[in-house]
């Protein structure tokens, strides 16, 4: 295991608790995450960073934890009247968060409202982020009717229960699974109340991300990195992931649709989800001398690709190129390319 740091980072909207885990590699981006809401960094993502494959991957990189103002565990209760920060000064804190550890760049894995907030910051400064990893990201904001719905659920529903809506499939709360009882606690101790209410509030009211797929408005804009999009079928969040695929440019999207795993697909399915990110860090040139000892045999387990219907047909064939200087994972019939210039947006299924 990692030895991790805790820091109080000074931002232009109020402090920003960090935590780093392992020690910044070479010319290295750092990998950022960013939590959904009623969560921290602990409960957003500690499953799939402490997966055993996924630590063969972190060891390459040194890893940045941030926790939205006031949501990790132990935080002070902010003062009534405190004005929360909008999306976009949640996005504008992180340059803060780059600079204080020398970052040149990072590699961002955002959840939920941490996706909106990555992705925004990936808007404002784009030659701060070299790829994102986006599970369960909703572009655009509440309209009126939505936005009264959230409102009349507040009053009839404790915060944790509004949480777990926004987190879970409707299977897996009608199930009430494990994983639905213990986040339900955790939401409802770990986290404090009053500030997490604030930082849904503000989740809630969020604006449509100004996105769209190049060339079709005037001088759209669009994330110009490499974006992976995650989402588990049925979870909540589904519909939104789709939509921010159709705004984002298919020649560097990839599109990641995960089987039973509900909601937080981190949490269920770590395995598939670290076989996904190893091929994404591979696409943009990273560790492709990492060894994965399930790929012995030569064939790519579980995760096959197919591109999208409109595309034309790719998959995943021979795993022999992990060792290679560059990956070539993909082929078709016209070339074999590496995974970071497949020209078309592809559909993964787990």
């Amino acid at each position: 295991m990692l030895a991790t740091k805790e820091h109080d980072i000074e931002t232009p909207y109020g402090l920003l608790h960090v935590v780093i885990r392992g020690s910044p590699k070479g010319n290295r981006p750092a990998i950022l995450t960013y939590h959904d809401v009623g969560l921290n960094h602990k409960l957003c993502f500690n499953t799939f960073f402490n997966y055993e494959d996924m630590q063969e991957i972190t060891k390459h990189f040194v890893v940045c934890h941030v926790d939205a103002p006031g949501q990790q565990a132990g935080a002070s209760q902010f003062p009534q009247g405190y004005q929360y920060p909008s999306m976009d000064q949640l996005a504008a804190m992180l340059p803060s968060v780059v600079q204080h550890f020398g970052f040149k760049y990072v590699i961002g894995i955002g959840v939920g409202a941490g996706a909106y907030v990555l992705a925004k910051f990936a808007l404002i400064f784009p030659d701060l982020v070299e790829g994102l990893v986006l599970m369960n990201i909703d572009p655009n904001g509440k309209g009126w009717i939505d936005w009264a719905a959230a409102k009349l659920s507040g009053l009839t529903s404790t915060l944790p229960d509004t949480v777990l809506s926004h987190l879970f499939s409707q299977e897996e709360l009608v199930n009430n699974t494990e994983l639905v009882q213990s986040y339900r606690q955790q939401i409802g101790s770990v986290v404090n109340q009053f500030n997490l209410q604030l930082f849904l509030n503000m989740y809630n009211s969020r604006r449509d991300l100004d996105i769209n797929r190049p060339g079709t408005v005037p001088n759209a804009k669009t994330l110009r990195c490499p974006v992976m999009l995650v989402v588990g079928d049925n979870a909540p969040a589904e519909e939104g992931v789709v939509d921010c695929n159709s705004k984002l440019d298919p020649t560097n999207t990839t599109f990641l649709k995960m089987a039973d795993s509900g909601g937080l697909p981190q949490v269920t399915q770590p395995g598939k989800l670290t076989e996904a990110f190893k091929y994404f860090l591979q696409g943009m040139g990273y560790i492709a001398h990492l060894k994965d000892r399930r790929l012995s045999g030569g064939t790519v387990p579980s995760a096959s690709m197919t591109r999208l219907a409109r595309s034309r047909t790719a998959s995943l064939t021979s795993a022999s190129s992990v060792d290679g200087a560059r990956p070539r994972a993909c082929t078709h019939s016209e070339s074999t390319e590496a995974m970071g210039q497949i020209n078309h947006t592809m559909e993964v299924s787990c």
